[in-house]
């Protein structure tokens, strides 16, 4: 008999993905440098790519006419399974919300604090009973292995840079480390997943990620801050303000065109 992760798992991390692919998107003709605008749409482009296949794989199971779009640009924000950090717009709390106030160094912080997680989490899920999981598993590995090279380096030369970019990107660190404390409360959906050996026990990882965190912190002369605060729940459901928005951008093309063919 054929193992499978249940579906509410494969969501959270397609959900993850395709969430966060959108966010980093949004820096498309705006970064600061052309290399940069091009690297970042690049691993927008993996990001999205690791989503479709998780829905695809959601889809399958499902077997009720679920098709990856669908599952992508039908679903209303409290459907989706993502950790709050990867909804949360490109800038700190004290900061408007225009466009041009979008904050580099938040958002490479947010790529090093998520990719030094998934590097630990897609290694592990390779070895995954479900094996469609197993296989995006060993793909996704060598991506995000990438991003987090990227955003690793993009952190020290922030904090070990001039006065302006290692306060950027200390005030970067402070603001988002408190989400951080969802990756490692277990929902159900998780809780089952690791019961028939498709799922990761996320406590197990949490001793790495922050030996991965430390290192680079202490290589980019930051302080790592507490992650002490109010814990949110994005991936049971109940989301920032900011989900609905970035949703409603998404989405807005299929929800208008709904026979569209793409």
């Amino acid at each position: 008999m054929q193992v499978t992760a249940p579906t509410d798992y494969l969501l959270h991390l397609a959900d993850n993905a395709l969430v966060l692919g959108q966010r980093n998107a949004e820096w498309c003709g705006h970064g600061p440098i052309l290399e940069e605008d091009i690297a970042m749409s690049n691993i927008s482009l993996d990001l999205i790519g690791q989503a479709r296949l998780l829905y695809q794989h959601v889809a399958t199971l499902k077997n009720d006419g679920s098709t990856e779009d669908r599952l992508a640009y039908f679903r209303d924000a409290a459907e989706f399974r993502n950790y709050t950090l990867l909804e949360l717009p490109h800038h700190g709390p004290l900061v408007g919300y225009a466009v041009d106030n979008r904050d580099y160094a938040t958002t490479i912080v947010r790529n090093f604090l998520y990719s030094a997680l998934m590097a630990l989490v897609w290694e592990q899920l390779q070895h995954a009973h479900d094996t469609q999981l197993a296989a995006i598993a060993s793909k996704s590995l060598k991506e995000v292995r990438y991003h987090l090279r990227h955003s690793r380096d993009w952190l020290i030369r922030m904090g070990d840079g001039t006065e302006v970019s290692h306060h950027k990107a200390q005030d970067a660190l402070d603001h988002l480390m408190p989400y951080t404390q969802e990756f490692w409360r277990a929902s159900d959906f998780e809780t089952q997943a690791v019961q028939n050996s498709c799922g990761v026990d996320m406590t197990a990882l949490q001793q790495n990620w922050m030996t991965l965190l430390q290192e680079a912190t202490t290589e980019a002369c930051l302080d790592l801050p507490s992650d002490a605060g109010f814990v949110t729940t994005g991936k049971q459901g109940v989301h920032s303000e900011h989900l609905s928005f970035l949703l409603a951008e998404m989405q807005s093309l299929a929800r208008a065109h709904p026979q569209g063919v793409w």
